[in-house]
């Protein structure tokens, strides 16, 4: 076993074939609940145990995917020029609903956090839970706290965001197209701008725009933080 798991190919064909193997049966069976990424990394876990593959082995090659997160991060820019006339036409609004999410997102993570007494180290590691993968690693080392964990938190957060968006735009009357693909990217990142496109043309645009600006504003709060010693 140790021959075939040993090797960069393992981990790289693993994670594919897991990702996109879930994706083909959430799609078949329309189960909209099996996502993909959380899916995937159970059943990779799953694996690992059950024929007690070395988790070093799987890295070997899962490192070679995780080295492209930070060219991932430049892409953000796409959707900034891409939407630029959109973010010009609603520029304050646009500017306004991404400020006020970012600040809700760091304030309740704080607040809470002193509210339940969480430890400091888990507190710093999900400050960045409703910013893309690739910018919340960043901010977790910026703070010296925990990958994995923010990993985990962002993905919670973008699933739980899919979930109840529907139901709340619902019950709250939000019709504004530019209105949903800004909440659903500002709260729930790339995952919630998978449902924003479900949603139609204007809120995946307005959703894709979303990520890149709400990275950008979380960086700015967290780096005024570190100026005042709060982190």
């Amino acid at each position: 076993m140790k021959f075939l798991t040993d090797t960069h190919l393992f981990g790289i064909l693993l994670s594919v074939a897991s990702f996109y193997g879930i994706s083909y049966l959430r799609d078949k069976l329309k189960a909209t609940w099996l996502n993909p990424l959380m899916s995937s990394i159970a059943l990779i876990i799953g694996l690992l145990l059950l024929f007690d593959i070395p988790f070093e082995h799987f890295m070997e090659g899962g490192s070679v995917i995780h080295s492209f997160l930070g060219p991932v991060t430049v892409v953000l820019a796409l959707p900034l020029y891409r939407n630029r006339k959109l973010l010009k036409a609603h520029k304050f609004a646009i500017m306004g609903g991404i400020t006020a999410g970012v600040f809700a997102a760091v304030a309740s993570v704080i607040l809470l956090g002193r509210l339940f007494q969480l430890n400091e180290l888990l507190e710093r590691s999900i400050m960045g839970h409703s910013v893309t993968t690739p910018i919340g690693i960043g901010i977790s080392d910026s703070l010296g706290a925990n990958e994995g964990i923010t990993v985990l938190s962002i993905m919670i957060t973008g699933i739980f965001g899919v979930i109840i968006a529907p139901s709340l735009y619902r019950l709250l009357r939000i019709v504004h197209p530019v209105a949903k693909g800004i909440g659903l990217g500002t709260s729930a990142h790339a995952l919630g701008t998978t449902k924003a496109m479900e949603m139609g043309e204007t809120e995946g645009a307005m959703s894709s725009l979303a990520i890149g600006v709400t990275a950008l504003t979380t960086v700015l709060v967290v780096i005024i933080l570190q100026v005042l010693g709060w982190y």
